[in-house]
This record gives C-alpha cells, sequence and structure tokens, in this order.
C-alpha cells in the first residue's frame, strides 16, 4: 500500500482554498484519502479529505476540518482512546 507520498496529479481542490502542503493516505480503488494543510481567506486549518473517481475526475465524498491545536487535542484524545479498543 502506497502511503505519504505526494502525486504528480494536483489535489482537486479549487480557489479560494490553497493548498500549502498535503499528504496522500491512500490513493487505489478509485479512492483517494488525504491530509491536507489548508489556507482560506488567510487561515489555517488541517483537512481530512475523501475523493471518489468518477469517469475522469475526482468528486469530493467527504471533508473533515480542524480549525486549531485545541479542537485537535480533544479530537485526537477521543480517537486514541477508541483506537486502543480495536484489540
Amino acid at each position: 500500500m502506497e502511503r505519504h507520498i505526494k502525486t504528480d496529479e494536483p489535489l482537486p481542490i479549487i480557489a479560494p482554498l490553497k493548498v500549502l502542503d498535503y499528504t496522500t493516505i491512500n490513493k487505489k480503488f478509485g479512492w483517494w484519502s488525504v491530509v491536507a494543510l489548508i489556507e482560506s481567506w488567510g487561515r489555517k486549518q488541517v483537512c481530512l479529505y475523501l475523493w471518489q473517481r468518477k469517469g475522469t475526475r475526482w468528486a469530493r465524498k467527504q471533508k473533515f476540518a480542524i480549525h486549531s491545536q485545541e479542537d485537535w487535542g480533544i479530537i485526537s484524545e477521543a480517537v486514541e482512546t477508541m483506537v486502543s479498543q480495536l484489540g
């Protein structure tokens, strides 16, 4: 499985959003998931994106934005608690 790669294919994100950095989590079977650092109207946010290939284009299926380090602390603590239960 390919992880943490950038491809020559640009992310399907349009203005006014500006991609500052990104990491591909998964790109196979017609699905592409990415964690991206985005700038929007002068503010930065980290976004998790999921796109599905629709013919020749990528259609966004999900987007989840993290707006602050405080938000991330709450989210990551909750996820870590549940991930530990996966066994």
